[in-house]
């Protein structure tokens, strides 16, 4: 019985709902499978384009390729698999090296090379057809906006979307329920001449609806509907563009996550597409306004901060924040700098955490006093430095354990391997063959948590030992340099000692590199 494992695949959620769902292909891969004996062990379903080959499930599948764990692939169709002929003969000699065999429910693979070549210009064809799927959508769309009507994302706070392709649809209509509160946040920001944050509670307060519906204001979602002229019956269409993020919170996320502003020739007017509820006048009062108050933030921001990002609330466990609590109009300067929990304010959480507050020049001036004392007593630091090269002492000896444990996990795969092909010779029986693959999973599982555990221990070490020599040709400068230290070059050494703060009332502890959660305690406010 050969161990097989099911890809399915769809290029959109549109696909999914108009028949080549998911479901309909895991259920002729599953027939197909069963009226040939196949053991199906893994199934994998996704919804991924099909002209790249970075598809989180199609990776698990090709790690397993790579293992040795199964003996054929089960596919609705070949461009299921990939619509790149390129990629596609990637896949099938990767399949062809590690001897598992690709197989289709609704058509023949032929690994020949007269096969390869016929199935390269199959898939041309199909990733072809793909391409001209993109062009025409696009197009589409073009021609859409050059009617104006809006293309797509047509939604808006304040607005309904009339959907359709007709005469006065594919446009927004005012929403009465919402756009009084639009005009209503333009008034309160003007008119009553009050804050962001100060309209976000009032908002709350109110009860009214947030624009996704659901959750609460937030200040970004007011500062949006601000600036955005579209209020002003101003709408473009193409104006944004979709570009690869510079980082991904989640690695798995596909598509083009990040907007990019298009170049403004690539605009194109929509005139009539949403009528205006704010007049140009209020609209630039409050652009003027906002950029009035990013300037005066610019101004303010230039107040230093030694521990920003480094301290934490020690109950409620976010991070503190810097603010200046006075400010005298006859000097204009600002004075009182202090250090606050964000658990304390309305905007971060509705209860308030209720830690201290603390006088930003004590706590700074103690937090230093503490390093100072350490990275000037060099005993302190080779002592610890010692105690660390022990640890990375280790190495070695995790290398070779490694080393072991990889090559039991090799021996354990040859053993799968004649075992399997004994078993397809006839020489072992069903049952046994069983047990044999029971037994197999179990310790291959056993070895490679094994496997994991070992090289986690390896990573650390190996960073210890990196950290360890740039802690140590740091601590030479910093003793001779400390006099001369300026507020940046302090919190250049405070990062590299790695240290952190923790509040809990009046008991203040550092920790960090050489710092073994020493407390400072009864500082006051």
């Amino acid at each position: 019985m050969k161990i097989a494992a099911i890809y399915c695949r769809v290029s959109s959620d549109l696909q999914e709902r108009e028949g080549t769902s998911l479901e309909t292909q895991l259920e002729a891969c599953l027939k197909y499978c069963q009226e040939r004996g196949y053991e199906v062990t893994y199934q994998f379903s996704e919804v991924y384009s099909g002209l790249t080959l970075e598809r989180p499930k199609l990776n698990e599948l090709r790690e397993l390729v790579r293992a040795g764990e199964i003996q054929v692939i089960v596919v609705y169709c070949l461009d299921r698999l990939s619509r790149d002929p390129v990629h596609g003969v990637i896949l099938i000699e990767e399949l062809e090296k590690h001897g598992v065999s690709l197989e289709a429910v609704t058509e023949s693979v032929d690994t020949t090379d007269l096969g390869k070549l016929i199935s390269y210009i199959r898939g041309y064809a199909a990733k072809v057809e793909a391409l001209k799927i993109v062009e025409r959508t696009s197009r589409g769309r073009k021609k859409r906006a050059e009617m104006g009507k809006i293309p797509a994302g047509g939604r808006l706070y304040g607005y309904s979307y009339n959907r359709g392709k007709e005469q006065g649809q594919g446009v927004r209509i005012e929403n009465p329920d919402e756009s009084k509160w639009v005009k209503e946040i333009f008034r309160w920001y003007i008119a009553e001449n009050i804050g962001i944050d100060r309209i976000v509670y009032r908002l709350r307060g109110l009860g009214i609806p947030a624009p996704s519906g659901k959750g609460l204001w937030y200040g970004a979602t007011v500062y949006r509907i601000l600036t955005n002229p579209a209020y002003t019956g101003e709408t473009y269409a193409f104006r944004e563009t979709h570009k690869e993020p510079a980082y991904r919170l989640r690695p798995d996320t596909k598509g083009k996550t990040s907007r990019t502003r298009r170049p403004r020739e690539d605009w194109i007017a929509l005139p009539q597409a949403t009528p205006s509820i704010i007049d140009n006048q209020t609209f630039e009062a409050v652009q003027e306004r906002l950029k009035r108050n990013k300037e005066l933030a610019k101004r303010n921001s230039k107040v230093d901060y030694l521990l920003k990002g480094l301290i934490r609330c020690g109950r409620c466990g976010r991070l503190y924040w810097g603010y200046v609590r006075h400010y005298h109009p006859k000097s204009r300067e600002w004075c009182g700098r202090y250090y606050g929990c964000s658990g304390n304010v309305k905007m971060v959480s509705p209860i308030r955490c209720g830690n201290k507050n603390l006088n930003a020049d004590r706590l700074e001036a103690q937090v230093w006093a503490e390093v100072e004392k350490v990275i000037t007593k060099p005993n302190i630091v080779l002592q610890e430095l010692e105690q660390r090269g022990g640890q990375i002492g280790g190495k070695n000896i995790l290398k070779e354990k490694l080393e072991q444990v990889e090559a039991q996990l090799l021996s354990l795969k040859r053993r799968h391997d004649q075992d399997t092909r004994l078993f397809e010779w006839g020489g072992i029986e069903d049952d046994v063959m069983k047990q044999k693959i029971e037994r197999w999973r179990s310790e291959k599982q056993r070895l490679t948590e094994e496997k994991n555990r070992i090289q986690a221990e390896l990573d650390k070490v190996e960073e210890l030992e990196i950290r360890w020599e740039s802690i140590e040709r740091f601590c030479q400068l910093l003793r001779q340099r400390i006099p001369a230290f300026t507020t940046e070059g302090k919190r250049l050494a405070l990062e590299a000692l790695g240290v952190e703060v923790l509040v809990d009332g009046s008991t203040v502890s550092v920790s960090g590199d050489f710092l073994d959660k020493r407390r400072i305690v009864s500082t006051p406010s």
